[in-house]
């Protein structure tokens, strides 16, 4: 008799320190049988469907939904998900399950529940039938692990790479990992660990320490220590005011409290020893603009990268930063992306060829300069429907192959090009310019609001590549953030001279 999984799937990355809240209606749901149809779409539950046939699993399908990186969700999205989740659920455990597999984020937080995934465990621990079944899931490096979370669950694999190219992957080692369990009939818990560190976005990509560092001790932990089913390194969420906002680790294992909490010691030391490498600091986009323009011209485009209007973090990618300095230093052929619906909008009846005054951008981050006034030359317009060209991009974990950008036009105006979207969309992949019949490589400069997720993409193409630092609301400096929940103290907002780590 196959085993009967019960799926469901619940993904959002929360930014609290914006304004805008979150609502049911930004989420996509997928319901039922129709989350089978997300097999060969590349994203995490296509790798739980696969790995589930190899398996042998029955899967008993809830629902799926997933949004875009934005700020605090409403309770009544987080209830209604719970209310068609247990509603699904109910009969299922009635008739009998033997496991249940969570694709989940890890840094989801709600009016009420600052820890929503660690909510949810508890609720459907509660539920009859669940509270000693075997709980497997996936969660993003990016996630905010709590205690609670990891003493729910028995096994939460998290990604390990960042770009998050393994997202699918990492659904594949966590859905085999429940089939071991189940063969094995052994039933491995979690332990965690709270080093006191926070690190911004752009200092926790995996190719440098200091999380390449503990990418490399966790896979040498697993292949010394069979006991140890996979050892996670999750940098944390920084622009999430949250008790466990920062970096944590922890262990799926069946070795037993004291030598779990062994190899997780062994992790946090190496962390805080190497703290310093994940705060980075950025020069102006004036000023990294004014040293390139007096270099020699280089075979290929410069990217403009800005993290503080990173959309892969919620930020809502219509910071005018990058624009103003390319207008203010007359730069000829460069190119940006901006997220404005009311600029594609208001060019909606003009035809390509055809030119008109408008405010661009700076709507939506009270720091921002503000709109920025341009004649605007329409080059194009398209639905903003596009493919991935890369099934391995960042943002196949978090959507899958196919990506809407909502209506967009492609504006010219003073030498730069300008992708406007009506639905903000990460820059994880090229396939956004080309269907808009924009190459990249032809241009000087592009700025990129992201902060590593882009590098899979864009590296490959560039000539060279600057962070510059610009007005925005994921800011790499989180001393400049109105922390109320954070367990304190931490590093670097606090001065810390011997590190207490908490462990569960």
């Amino acid at each position: 008799m196959k085993p009967r999984i019960l799926f469901g799937g619940l993904f959002h990355e929360t930014h609290t320190f914006v304004q805008e809240r979150t609502r049911w209606e930004d989420f996509t749901v997928v319901r039922g049988a129709a989350i089978f149809e997300k097999r060969g779409d590349a994203s995490p539950t296509d790798g739980f469907l696969e790995e589930s046939e190899r398996q042998g699993f029955e899967i008993v399908p809830t629902l799926d939904i997933r949004a875009t990186p934005s700020g605090t969700v409403e309770d009544s999205a987080f209830e209604r998900f719970w209310s068609e989740f247990s509603a699904a659920a109910l009969p299922a455990l009635e008739r009998g399950i033997q496991g249940i597999f969570l694709v989940l984020h890890g840094a989801m937080a709600t009016v009420s529940f600052p820890d929503v995934e660690g909510e949810l465990l508890a609720r459907i621990r509660a539920l009859p039938g669940a509270a000693s079944l075997p709980i497997f899931g996936v969660l993003d490096l990016h996630g905010n692990i709590s205690a609670r979370m990891c003493t729910l669950a028995n096994g939460l694999v998290m990604y390990r790479e960042n770009p998050h190219t393994d997202g699918r992957e990492s659904c594949v080692r966590g859905t085999a990992l429940l089939g071991r369990c189940l063969r094995e009939g052994e039933v491995p818990r979690m332990y965690w660990c709270r080093p006191p560190i926070v690190w911004a976005p752009p200092g926790t990509g995996t190719a440098v320490d200091p999380m390449l560092a503990l990418k490399t001790y966790a896979l040498r932990t697993e292949a010394a220590d069979p006991e140890i089913w996979a050892y996670n390194y999750a940098a944390g969420f920084s622009f999430a005011d949250t008790p466990e906002t920062g970096l944590t680790l922890s262990a799926i294992s069946t070795a037993g409290k004291t030598r779990s909490h062994d190899v997780l010691l062994g992790g946090a030391q190496l962390g805080w020893s190497l703290r310093e490498r994940g705060d980075i600091r950025y020069q102006s986009a004036h000023s990294v603009l004014e040293r390139c323009l007096r270099s020699p011209t280089l075979s290929g485009p410069t990217l403009l990268v800005e993290p503080a209007d990173n959309i892969g973090a919620g930020a809502p990618g219509d910071g005018t930063g990058i624009l103003r300095a390319l207008l203010d230093h007359r730069v000829e052929n460069a190119l940006v992306i901006l997220n404005d619906p009311q600029a594609v909008a208001a060019l909606s009846d003009l035809a390509p060829g055809a030119t008109r005054e408008i405010p661009i951008g700076g709507r939506s981050w009270s720091a921002d300069a503000g709109p920025v006034v341009l004649q605007a030359t329409v080059l194009s317009r398209s639905d903003g429907k596009f493919t991935l060209e890369d099934a391995h991009s960042h943002a196949a974990s978090m959507s899958g192959l196919n990506i809407e950008m909502g209506p967009c036009t492609v504006i010219r105006s003073r030498g730069v090009t300008i992708l406007l979207t009506s639905r903000k969309t990460p820059p994880f992949d090229l396939g956004q310019l080309h269907s808009q019949g924009l190459d990249p490589t032809g241009f000087a400069f592009i700025g990129v609001k992201a902060a590593v997720a882009h590098k899979r993409a864009y590296d490959p193409i560039m000539a060279a590549s600057f962070y510059v630092d610009t007005p925005g609301p994921c800011s790499s400096r989180p001393e400049t953030f109105a922390w109320r929940n954070l367990r304190r103290p931490v590093w670097p907002l606090d001065n810390i001279d011997r590190p207490e780590f908490s462990f569960a």
